[in-house]
């Protein structure tokens, strides 16, 4: 059967979060650092009001584009967050979460060997999605001595005659970096003149720290017309199992990726939509708190891994921290499996999110804080242990 498998799927190799998280789920009184969900629950007004949609019997179909309530709620919010004016009815497409979004964008764009530039370390789906799409992934390299930040003249130097796409991702899963107004200025220069399409994945843009402001490249100038803005309430409203995200972007883009959407996936769920209308309207309290234990819950991670000896930057976004595990001399993938199977932890070899995370692992701090605590305990003796052996 595997000789009836398209090519280009045949050859993509599963996610490396997910093989490796098959192993921990063998495993019992495992902490887990690996997995990048809240450990919150959705607030309650907003469950709320998933169970009032379901008690009113709007179970049916919504438009392709999501509830007409539900885009003016998104064009409102991303007015007042983000300084982004789309119009609700042509220019907001609601998606069963980012994923999708990414997805359906992509293929509305692609032809077969066009080039998306993309920045690595990045999130697992990326590569292969262009891959699936039928273009080509072009990775641009970030590290450490920049923050993790999307250098343009690194970017500069991958752009050839194909490129059409720049796929971006920040706040950064893995790394927590963030790009501030001075840093993507070039970067949206780079793009006005080799006229490239930006996909700009801001699902972390509300869990900033250190005052920290989010831009969104979308909002600068000659970048609203040639950017996808794509976001959603996974993260920052703690609604993972909602698929709920967005995209918005000129009309006639919107349109292509509907036609896809409704044929492949139709609409997302009606009673999460209402949820998402409550979220939009209501919510910013919750993320609020929810930011706040994510902040000092970083500040712990951050000084215990550094006492322990693994350099690891203070990320200014998202909830990863990206610790540099090469003074052990263990690859990223040999630190992973071993801190697993002799003391209980698991955190993400950097390899999962690409080739130039090697020597690195992720860390999530969507965990509580006394499993972090246990967890950079058994880190801390693992690592003495590692250096033992090694001397």
């Amino acid at each position: 059967m595997d000789d009836k498998i398209a090519a280009h799927v045949r050859d993509i190799p599963r996610s490396g979060i997910r093989d490796f998280f098959e192993i921990v789920q063998s495993m019992h009184d495992v902490i887990s650092l690996g997995i990048g969900e809240p450990d919150f629950v959705t607030p309650w007004h907003i469950r709320e009001a998933a169970l009032f949609s379901l008690e009113k019997g709007r179970t049916g179909y919504t438009s392709n584009l999501g509830l007409p309530k539900l885009r003016e709620a998104i064009t409102c919010y991303v007015g007042r967050k983000f300084g982004l004016e789309y119009h609700a009815p042509s220019e907001v497409l609601v998606s069963v979460g980012v994923s999708e979004a990414i997805d359906i964008a992509l293929r509305a764009l692609l032809d077969p060997g066009d080039e998306v530039l993309y920045h690595e370390p990045c999130y697992v789906s990326y590569n292969p999605s262009v891959t699936l799409a039928h273009g080509k992934a072009v990775s641009v390299p970030v590290h450490e001595k920049d923050n993790f930040q999307l250098r343009a003249d690194e970017l500069a130097k991958r752009i050839t005659p194909k490129s059409k796409i720049l796929l971006l991702n920040f706040p950064t899963n893995p790394t927590g970096a963030t790009m501030p107004r001075e840093a993507l200025e070039p970067i949206a220069e780079l793009c006005v003149k080799h006229d490239l399409i930006v996909l700009s994945d801001e699902i972390y843009a509300e869990l900033t720290y250190d005052g920290a402001e989010h831009v969104s490249i979308a909002s600068l100038p000659g970048m609203r017309e040639r950017t996808v803005f794509l976001h959603g309430l996974s993260k920052g409203w703690a609604m993972t199992g909602f698929r709920i995200g967005y995209a918005c972007a000129p009309a006639p883009l919107i349109e292509a990726m509907m036609k896809i959407h409704q044929y492949a996936i139709l609409c997302a769920p009606i009673m999460t939509q209402d949820a998402a209308i409550e979220a939009l309207d209501h919510g910013d309290a919750a993320v609020a708190h929810m930011r706040e234990k994510y902040e000092l819950r970083r500040n712990y991670i951050v000084s215990a891994l550094n006492d322990m000896g693994l350099p690891t930057p203070t990320p200014r976004g998202a909830f990863y921290v990206f610790a540099d595990i090469r003074p052990t001399g263990l690859t990223s993938r040999e630190f992973s499996l071993r801190l697993l199977e002799e003391h209980k932890v698991a955190v993400v070899p950097g390899t999962a999110f690409g080739a130039d995370g090697e020597g690195f692992v992720r860390c999530s701090y969507a965990t509580a804080m006394d499993q972090i605590k246990i967890a950079m305990e058994r880190m801390a003796r693992f690592v003495k242990d590692q250096r033992k052996q090694a001397a």
